[in-house]
């Protein structure tokens, strides 16, 4: 019965898909080759700030192709999917869609908190997007995916002490262009990625139009039946689903030859669920999650978990040519505001006989502004010297509201029992975000094939937070203690040198050192438990690597391969205090090694080959380092194998020297194939697919048996047939084919998890014109 439902829903998703390609065939064909494809099968990137082949940048650097990430995406996935199919990048979120998390050779930040700063940075189309809800902003209609391995603190500046995510879109061009993938799928998933653009006059103005839709129906299921505070009851198909729209205008001028402007305008407009937390799924002594229904939950508060956001924003990009150098400029506002709320215990009171906490927490962004500009000067990138040097600004400003309800139970809840142990649980923060820096890199080949490269820059990065109110929603009090304005401010420089020799013009040697820096940052939502602000003070690395790349055998093999050295200094941490809340803090150091290995081939005619893979070890080095461990109640409801120690009126903490950082895999490992049979008519029916294994993750800083997992895999295939030379395809999907459940995440007190979606079956239809 449940079956022939997702069934009739995937009917009429995909009878709403058709009508939108029919209704715009002309506009939904499209696209030119990928620009980071040229003519003789070289891979162009741009992590220099230039575009330069791949083989010839002394930085570790993974690309996804457009193609590539929309296979990934085919059910409605977001940019979480990159987790797993790029060696040395991970991707998780305990926050729903609008809060991912990334980490690059296990540097990341687990801090749920909506002003928390990240060490990856995200940047699309040249904007740096710092604030997590921007972070989450989809990518689509894309050109490419490059991943920056390690510190780029020279020229993409603060908090990119992990690296760097750039997704570069699909400019307007002169010739008309289109290009439209659509699928549908299980609980009524369904997702359009389509642009279309070309000329408006000649040689002076073209355009490019880009839109997003992904829908997935609610799937999971409320039982709770009981009491409850704020309303919620249970209900089938609660929740589990979201609406993501969005759409992309971008315009580019070219008044002569010399001068270009870039504008582009989005917006975006989400609904959906926030992270499901399954509390109680995880026993004591085990982290196994085989006995939780994924489609199930019983959550007495929150209203079944609702999210929602709009988002919009626009660039402008400006370039004049004066022959020996060209100058850009790059202005960028971008700007949202919206809400999140959740069962923060996963689960409802009455399931216990006490004593036993619940609750519920909402987090309300109010108006978030971000304001960015870049100055930079730049040679051609011709010669055997090659320089670029300029400055930027940064300008972040947010009012945020959390609210948190929770409970402490000595009898069973009846509805009326209930009393709140946080008197403040309301706040209104604001916050203030500013950088400035200038920069610059050169670049000069010393000798036949060797180019030595080194950059340097200077940062002024200053925060501030401000409580603007805070009550206890149910008597008004005010009777929270602890500062009211926090700010911190500190002047860094980063740099980098780096050689690199050629082999010959399709392979090359290269070794890099370089020091990176993340800006101090300020947790101001402790206020709602009625805790003081924690701070933390900026960390640098300084990271080495050396590696190989190249291409063989007229392109018919590809590969790369780094290893790589780094320390942290005054690593920022996040911890949890008594109320589950995170805090922040520095440990002295942090320290890891690994290898990274990518390899792409064409054994044999009409089959193509990708493997990946990276080896990670982390480790905190600090031996006065605590923890605040798992307990609820008094109690510690998990097993800790650190030595542990109790402080009075703290609780149970954890000394961590020696750890691995949290969301650190100790491996990876990709493959992809893919095999084509051609047939008369310029045709050919194909199979392909992809699987990623995961090794030992440890989601918390404290060493437990069930906060971890190991050998998490998820896999997918596409079967189809693509004609015309590519004009065209129509395909059968499989995300996460063999429904492994995964735990992707955990809530420590409650034993709560959080998993990966379940396999969505669907078809996909993809065209062009170029």
């Amino acid at each position: 019965m449940m079956k022939s439902v997702y069934a009739r829903r995937a009917l009429r998703s995909g009878v709403a898909v058709a009508a939108l390609f029919y209704a715009g065939t002309a506009f939904a064909q499209d696209t030119a080759a990928p620009a980071a494809d040229t003519e003789n099968g070289d891979i162009v990137v741009t992590a220099q700030r230039r575009e330069q082949r791949l083989v010839d940048v002394p930085v570790s650097v993974a690309v996804v192709q457009g193609e590539q990430l929309r296979d990934f995406q085919a059910a409605g996935d977001d940019t979480l999917s990159l987790a797993g199919r790029i060696p040395g990048l991970y991707a998780e979120t305990t926050t729903g869609r609008i809060f991912p998390r990334f980490y690059i050779r296990g540097l990341g930040n687990i801090d749920f908190y909506l002003g928390a700063s990240q060490p990856v940075s995200i940047i699309q189309d040249d904007v740096v997007l710092e604030h997590v809800v921007l972070k989450s902003n989809p990518v689509y209609d894309l050109d490419r995916v490059e991943v920056l391995r390690g510190p780029q603190g020279s020229l993409f500046g603060r908090n990119t002490t992990a690296g760097i995510v750039k997704f570069d879109t699909i400019r307007p061009s002169d010739t008309f262009q289109g290009r439209a993938t659509m699928s549908v799928g299980e609980y009524g998933s369904a997702n359009i990625d389509a642009g279309f653009g070309g000329p408006i006059v000649d040689d002076l103005l073209s355009f490019r139009v880009s839109g997003l839709y992904q829908h997935r129906d609610d799937w999971v299921d409320n039982t709770y039946t009981g009491p409850s505070f704020d309303g919620t009851r249970g209900s089938f198909n609660a929740m589990g689903g979201f609406d993501d729209r969005n759409l992309r205008l971008q315009l580019r001028f070219t008044p002569t030859d010399r001068l270009t402007f870039d504008l582009s305008g989005h917006g975006r407009w989400y609904k959906g669920s926030s992270t499901l937390f399954h509390r109680g799924a995880l026993v004591k002594g085990s982290n196994s999650v085989e006995n939780e229904p994924r489609d199930r939950v019983t959550y007495d508060e929150a209203m079944d978990n609702p999210q929602a956001y709009d988002t919009y924003g626009t660039s402008l990009r400006a370039s004049y040519d004066f022959g020996g150098a060209v100058l850009t400029s790059i202005s960028a506002w971008e700007t949202t505001s919206g809400y999140s709320r959740g069962d923060t215990d996963g689960g409802a009171a009455t399931l216990f006989a006490g004593p036993a906490f619940y609750g519920q927490s909402q987090g309300n962004v109010r108006a978030l502004d971000q304001f960015s500009q870049e100055l930079r000067l730049a040679s051609p990138g011709t010669g055997r010297f090659n320089w670029q040097f300029g400055g930027y600004y940064f300008d972040s400003r947010d009012t945020t509201d959390f609210y948190q309800r929770r409970y402490f139970l000595t009898t069973p809840f009846s509805g009326t029992n209930a009393n709140s142990n946080n008197p403040n649980n309301w706040v209104r923060l604001h916050n203030i975000n500013t950088s400035w820096a200038a920069f610059g890199q050169a670049s000069y080949e010393v000798v036949p094939n060797l180019t030595i490269t080194a950059g340097a820059r200077i940062t002024n990065d200053s925060k501030s937070t401000r409580l603007l109110k805070t009550a206890d929603t149910g008597t008004g009090a005010v009777t929270y203690t602890g500062r009211r304005f926090v700010e911190l401010e500190d002047t860094k420089e980063s740099w980098d040198v780096s050689a690199l020799y050629k082999l010959g013009d399709n392979a090359s040697l290269y070794a890099r050192v370089a020091k990176g820096f993340r800006g101090p940052t300020i947790q101001g939502r402790s206020a709602v438990f009625n805790s003081d602000f924690t701070t933390a003070d900026s960390e640098t690395i300084l990271s080495w690597e050396a590696g190989v790349k190249g291409a063989l055998l007229d392109n018919r093999v590809r590969f790369n391969l780094s290893g790589f050295y780094y320390t942290v200094d005054d690593i920022q941490l996040n911890a949890n205090d008594v109320n589950g809340n995170g805090v922040l803090l520095n440990g002295d150091k942090a320290k890891a090694y690994g290898v990274e290995a990518e390899l792409d081939m064409h054994p044999i005619q009409n089959l193509a080959l990708s493997l990946g893979g990276s080896w990670l070890h982390t480790e905190i080095d600090d031996q006065n380092a605590l923890a605040q461990v798992c307990v609820l109640g008094g109690v510690v409801v998990c097993t800790v194998n650190d030595p542990t120690v109790t402080i009075p009126g703290r609780g149970v903490f954890a000394r961590i020297d020696g750890n691995r950082l949290p969301n650190a895999p100790e491996y990876n490992l990709n493959v992809a194939a893919r095999y084509d049979v051609p047939v008369e008519g310029d045709g050919k029916f194909f199979v392909s697919t992809d699987w990623n294994l995961q090794g030992f993750t440890s989601f918390v800083l404290y060493d437990t048996k069930e906060f971890t997992s190991d050998g998490n895999f998820e896999g997918g295939l596409k079967i189809g047939y693509e004609g015309n030379g590519g004009e065209w395809e129509i395909a059968a999907f499989a995300r996460n084919i063999t429904n492994e459940k995964n735990l992707k995440g955990v809530i420590e007190n409650y034993m709560a998890a959080v998993f990966n979606d379940p396999r969505v079956v669907g078809i996909s239809f993809s065209t062009r014109m170029r």
